[in-house]
This record gives structure tokens, sequence and C-alpha cells, in this order.
């Protein structure tokens, strides 16, 4: 590989400004930043772990395509280090210079959109983020924006009210990210020098690579390094933990691992791809996977996390792994320069522990398209409909022979071990047996010899067993009565 050039400062653009850092740590938040350095109280602390709402800023990126898209983040567990390259734009950048307030701005006000007001900021900044890319959006386009924002004084009505409004007030050629889209755009590509930034040394040193192999260089020297994609859960480690996450390596900005390739009925998605950026050719080539990840945290959330990262932490309750298992994925490894390829349901060895050798990181996951023969469901069970964490989440494929035999089974479950896994008992009870609900029921009974769930704060092992069970029947029933396999849409259970 060639030699990399090293930078010892942090680029990236805020509203309209230049910044330069030297001195940044590398668990150093984007909230704390804004609010204590830069004194741009706007943007709210609520939560602390992206759940609320409240701290979201957008932040604009070049497309491996060339374009600019923004898009609305939680700033309290966005890192610094992982803002390279970046425009970030705060609430404070909405208003024009002689005051009037943008057109989200101004439906807000006008429509009693804001009540004690703490939410407001994060909301006008995910409305803002919608009304770009969307100026007339539905009603579930606006809730589905809205996931992520929690408004403590209920004053949801008047905010959707707002929402619908917004394009009534025009503005879209006076608005200050659509009209400077391209002035914008050369100053990030600019601020693209191909170089490596390394800030701090030893337990307070930050890396963000160059470039894919760089990465993997950087990454094969210090093995022990915290790899830092979309930052949902590591950020936690950090504002919830208090864990120490020194050295990482920041790759959110790795256009090499943005790739979504669609050859041989097979979705490759490259492990730095967000659920945002993966939702609509997942949606064309296997729509069962849609309604997750609408299902997975809020929009915010949805436009940091990545489907590698998810896999990669190997978290029992992640929740594309047991779906990805059951569609019978294979995963690109990468240590250096060499590369190998598993399967998915092998990748999970024990809680916390995953086949992945010192300096090697997932590169990319491999998706099989199912046949349209083929019966294919995901069930997500949580306390409440919209971001919030698993309780279990059942995901099921199966192929019917001509006689109504099943000809193979997968099933997969997350909750339910210490990892994402199998439930070979209960499918070899199924396989060959007529496709009933007398060997369904018979098959239930294998759990026990699959799972041994625990009790936690999501739900208790009685629960989680009941549930698992429950899920194959409702399986069952979708595929024998006509019903839709997939979740039930919130528009549905109303």
């Amino acid at each position: 590989m060639a030699a990399v050039t090293i930078r010892s400062e942090l680029r990236f653009i805020l509203n309209g400004k230049d910044v330069s850092l030297r001195d940044v740590a590398p668990d150093q938040t984007l909230l704390d930043w804004l609010r204590l350095s830069r004194l741009l109280k706007g943007t709210k602390e609520g939560c602390a772990e992206g759940d609320c709402g409240a701290c979201t800023v957008l932040v604009g990126r070049l497309t491996p395509e060339g374009g600019l898209v923004y898009e609305g983040v939680n700033a309290c567990i966005r890192f610094l280090g992982s803002l390279d390259g970046c425009h970030v734009v705060t609430v404070e950048h909405l208003a024009a210079a002689d005051g009037r307030l943008h057109p989200v701005q101004q439906a807000m006000v006008d429509y009693h959109g804001s009540q004690c007001g703490f939410c407001t900021p994060g909301f006008v900044m995910s409305l803002y983020a919608l009304w770009m890319t969307t100026p007339n959006p539905s009603d579930r386009e606006i809730e589905t924006a809205l996931q992520g924002n929690l408004c403590r004084c209920t004053g949801y009505e008047p905010i959707l009210r707002a929402a619908r409004a917004i394009s009534s007030y025009g503005g879209t050629d006076k608005d200050p990210l659509l009209a400077e889209r391209e002035t914008m755009i050369a100053r990030l590509k600019d601020l693209r020098d191909g170089a490596r930034v390394e800030i701090g040394e030893g337990k307070h040193r930050f890396v963000v690579p160059a470039g894919l192999d760089d990465f993997a260089a950087v990454l094969e020297a210090s093995p022990n390094a915290t790899v830092v994609a979309g930052s949902t859960d590591v950020g936690l480690w950090v504002t919830k933990h208090m864990r120490d996450i020194a050295p990482a390596v920041f790759i959110a900005g790795l256009d090499e691992l943005k790739s979504i390739t669609v050859k041989d009925g097979t979705v490759s998605i490259g492990a730095g791809v967000t659920y945002s950026e993966a939702v609509s050719v997942l949606a064309q080539h296997i729509p069962v996977l849609e309604p997750l990840i609408h299902r997975i945290g809020g929009q915010q959330v949805r436009n940091m996390g990545t489907i590698g990262g998810n896999i990669a932490n190997g978290s029992p309750i992640g929740d594309t792994p047991p779906a990805l298992i059951a569609l019978g994925s294979t995963l690109t490894l990468r240590k250096g320069a060499e590369r190998r390829t598993i399967s998915l349901q092998d990748f999970f060895i024990a809680y916390g522990k995953q086949d992945r050798q010192p300096g090697e990181f997932v590169e990319a996951v491999h998706v099989p398209v199912p046949a349209a023969s083929e019966k294919v469901a995901i069930y997500k069970v949580t306390k409440r409909r919209d971001e919030d964490i698993t309780a279990t989440l059942g995901a099921f494929r199966l192929a019917l022979a001509d006689d109504g035999t099943v000809a193979a089974i997968t099933i997969a479950y997350g909750g339910m071990a210490a990892t994402p896994k199998r439930a070979f008992a209960v499918e070899a009870a199924l396989l060959g047996k007529p496709w009933t609900e007398a060997t369904v029921e018979a098959a239930m009974e294998k759990y026990a010899e699959d799972y041994a769930p625990l009790t936690d704060m999501r739900a208790t092992a009685e629960y989680r067993a009941l549930a698992a069970r429950n899920l194959l029947l409702r399986f069952f029933v979708e595929t024998t009565s006509g019903a839709a396999s997939a979740q039930v849409q919130r528009y549905e259970a109303a």
C-alpha cells in the first residue's frame, strides 16, 4: 500500500464556518462540544442515549456519487471524530440574517407546535430534514420522520399540523442548505485531502482512516482499538457506562464500505451502509426487511446505525442478525489484505464472542433473495411499537414441497439466548412433515431444547418462551390463511 499522509487535525464545517480542531478526545460528543465549546444552546440534552431527539442536528455528507445528503442525527451519541469532512447544521442556522424564521420554524409557531419548548429544536431539525427531501409528505412519512423525537407535553397533533403546512409557506428557493448546495459540495470536496487523521496518543488516540486499505492496516496494527461506525451503541458505552473507547477508529466516512450491489440473486451490503441507505434496495428485493428496519430506533438512529455494526457488535438482541440468518446470509471478513467468507450463523460463538480474529473486521454481508415460492416473515416483539429494544425477535423462511410437506425451513431468534440463534430442534421437528396445525403444535414443544431465555427489564423468561412459540403459530396461520406474512403495521393495529 502506498504511503499515507497523516493529518493531526479534524476538519469540518459548522453551519457556515470552517472548523479545525487539534485537541479532541476520542469520546467527545458533538452535543457537548456544541453546547460547551461553541455555546450553541439550541441543541438540547435530554436522554443522552439517542432516544428522545432533543439533540437532533443535521449532518451533511458527500455521497460516493458526489452528491450531498443531509440527515438528522443524535448529537448526544455522535462523536466529533466521526465528522471529518462533514457539514454540521444546528437550529441556529435556519433563520434568515434579518431574523425571519425558516418555514419549518414559522409553521411550528403558527400551529402551536411548541409547548414547553424543550423538544422543539429537535422536532424542527427532523422536520427540516424531511421537508428538504419530501416537501409534501404524507402523514405516515411525517410520523416515520418523527419516530425518534419525544414531546413531553404530548403536543403531537399540533406538530403534525405544522408538518403538513410547511410547504404552504414556500421558501425552498431561499432555504440556506438548498440555495448553497453547490457551494457546500465544493467546500466539502476541498476538505477531502486523502489524508489519515490521527489525534492524540496512547489512551487518548483516535484515527480516521484515509480509506478502506488504510483502515485494514490501522486495525491490524492496533487490534484492540474500538471500531466506531454509527456509534448508536458505542455512544451509550460512553454516555451511560462511562467506558473508555480509546484508541478509537472512526469509519463512518469510508466510501468503500458504502456499496450496495445486487448480483446473481444476492444483495451485498457494505459494512458501513446505514439502515436508511439500505432500506430502499432491501424493500425492492427483500420486502420483508423493510418494516423491520422502520422499527429499528428512530430516524436519527437509522441515519447513523449500520447493518455491519449491528452484526459485528454481536448483541443477542440485535435486530438484523436473526433475520439475516434465516435468509441464509454470509459475511466477508477482512484482516489486512486477506479476506474470508463464513456463514453468518457461524459468526456468533458465545455472548460477547464472535468468530473474528484480532485485527479482523466485517467488510460486507451477503443476503440471498428468497425464491418467489418461499414464505418469509419477521416478527419483532417489544413493549412499545416504535423505537424500542427487542424482547424477542423471530425470523422464519419456509419452502413447501408440492405435496404440502416442509421441504426446507430456517428459524432464527434474537433475545432468546446469549447470541442470535437458530431453532435447530424446532426445524428438525418440522422438516419433511405436512405443514399443518398439528405438526406446528408438536414442533412448539421443541423450543425448550433450543432456548433457555433469561428474565430482564424487557421481558421475563416465561414471556419470551411463550411469545417465541406463538410466533411460529402466527407464521403458520399467516402462511395458510392468506394473511400477509409481515408484521402488523401501525395503521392496521389501530
